[in-house]
């Protein structure tokens, strides 16, 4: 399911992009991708999607990854990780990864019951 995920984000690479930020980018796609699947879709019939959209500009590249789940409160999960440190196992690895590599990072629930998970990388 990722493969095709990361093949249509390459497509997007710009000469302009810097090499290190591209890659960041597409380990962030790939974990907020992930997670979405793994999490909040795991309940859901496999035939509703995660969106992903990606905006790329001179100075920056915004991945925006919609899933349809329950809510998630990522400011919480990030405080009790980071409190949890090396004691947390395998478990949120993820989500202190994409806080790692976004400038900005947000989870926001929409008004038509969707949750965006929202990237934002400067360069």
């Amino acid at each position: 399911m990722l493969e095709p995920v990361l093949l249509w984000f390459d497509q997007l690479n710009q000469p302009y992009i810097p090499q290190k930020v591209w890659l960041q980018c597409q380990l962030a796609i790939a974990e907020g991708f992930t997670n979405a699947v793994r999490h909040a879709h795991h309940n859901l019939p496999p035939e509703i999607p995660v969106r992903i959209e990606v905006s790329v500009s001179l100075h920056q590249l915004e991945i925006r990854i919609w899933d349809q789940g329950p809510p998630f409160d990522l400011e919480g999960k990030i405080q009790q990780l980071v409190k949890a440190g090396e004691h947390m196992g395998g478990s949120g690895r993820g989500i202190l990864i994409l806080r790692r590599i976004a400038d900005e990072l947000s989870y926001t629930r929409t008004n038509d019951d969707l949750n965006c998970l929202l990237i934002i990388k400067y360069y």
